[in-house]
């Protein structure tokens, strides 16, 4: 199969998520952004930043995730926001909300903004400030109340874990009162500083069991008003969650150095060999890098996920996952009832509970620097 035929397979990416930084001013221990961050002396600057998004809307892309770390850390922000919006795209606002004032929101919406998707980390403002490791809560209230002002479409994002998964009928109370018009629940995903909080962060089941009846009450309540999104956690599922809908199929991630990834968490995989968009047109990358076409399709699997009938529905799981816990990233995620390492998953969950406690009886983390 030539190039051109190679690549008529491939569809174009429908978004990307730009980590325009990884500075930010939390310390969340359940980060997943790579334990080695990236420094400011290494972020692309802002020309390069245009000609990514002026590369990623000509490859397709129509939805432009500005993240980090905190965006509102780079002072081009409104640039690269007022560059991707007239270039057709929808942009939203991935922030912790603590630098987001009136001036500068009321800024990035005459450029373009069409979203703000604001972190949360517990309903109440004692735990909510531990987990951050910043006075950051009442500052998110007052950020989702100017987002809300201004008419913008408010999403809330909270990573549900041990720390405080008990705490989730209040979470769900707090975005309904705060106009959430979306709200993801998203159980922690293992990788960067959540991997090395593992322990400390996975939920019991008894937390897990409780959840279900709370979330489906709340969703049928709030049905028409806000969407609620419940992520499971997956390491106590039958099946993994499906890898990106496909490895390099609809998303892809431009971390602030540059480098290109399938997924966010894709340098996880120490030995998938990475491009960078100073070295590489987007469009190269997208089609024909090793790491893009490492693990698109289904011709890289091998048995069970070969000839499971599961393998179109899950991709065969998280590549990242599967990296992490077996070694192998072609191997079947050990989250899968099918998978020959599954038991790799189960000693973890009847692993005894890390001892160390704060005074409130809360799991010892490590926290996330700067």
């Amino acid at each position: 199969m030539d190039v051109t035929e190679k690549r008529a397979e491939v569809a174009p990416p429908l978004g990307m998520l730009a980590e325009l930084t990884h500075r930010c001013p939390l310390h969340c221990p359940y980060c997943s952004n790579p334990v080695e961050l990236v420094g400011r002396e290494r972020e692309l600057d802002t020309e390069t930043w245009l000609s990514v998004l002026d590369q990623a809307r000509e490859l397709g892309v129509l939805q432009v995730h500005m993240s980090g770390g905190e965006p509102l850390a780079r002072p081009d922000l409104p640039e690269l926001v007022e560059r991707a919006a007239g270039l057709g795209c929808y942009v939203n606002l991935v922030t912790s909300g603590l630098a987001l004032t009136e001036q500068r929101l009321s800024g990035l919406l005459d450029r373009g903004l069409a979203h703000v998707q604001l972190s949360m980390q517990a309903a109440e403002e004692g735990l909510a400030n531990r987990l951050a490791g910043a006075k950051a809560h009442e500052r998110k209230l007052a950020a989702a109340e100017l987002v809300k002002r201004l008419g913008l479409p408010l999403s809330m994002n909270v990573v549900l874990h041990r720390g405080n998964h008990d705490q989730l009928a209040d979470i769900i109370d707090l975005a309904e009162r705060m106009g959430a018009d979306r709200l993801e629940l998203a159980n922690t995903q293992f990788y960067g500083w959540a991997m090395r909080n593992r322990g400390a962060l996975m939920p019991t089941r008894e937390q897990l069991a409780a959840a279900e009846p709370v979330v489906r009450e709340a969703a049928e309540r709030l049905r028409g008003r806000t969407e609620l999104v419940y992520v499971l956690s997956d390491y106590y599922e039958s099946y993994p969650k499906p890898c990106m809908s496909g490895w390099g199929s609809q998303q892809l991630t431009v971390s602030p150095d540059g480098t290109v990834l399938p997924c966010p968490a894709a340098t996880a995989i120490t030995t998938l060999p990475l491009e960078n968009v100073r070295d590489r047109p987007l469009a190269g990358i997208w089609y024909d890098s090793e790491s893009f076409n490492a693990y698109r399709g289904e011709d890289w699997m091998r048995d069970p996920c070969r000839t499971c009938e599961r393998r179109s529905i899950d991709f065969g799981g998280c590549r990242c996952q599967a990296f992490q816990l077996t070694g192998d990233a072609a191997a079947t995620d050990p989250v899968c009832s099918r998978s020959p390492d599954r038991g790799v998953v189960d000693a973890l969950l009847e692993a005894p509970a890390p001892r160390e406690a704060d005074a409130d009886g809360l799991p010892a983390f490590v926290m996330r620097g700067p």
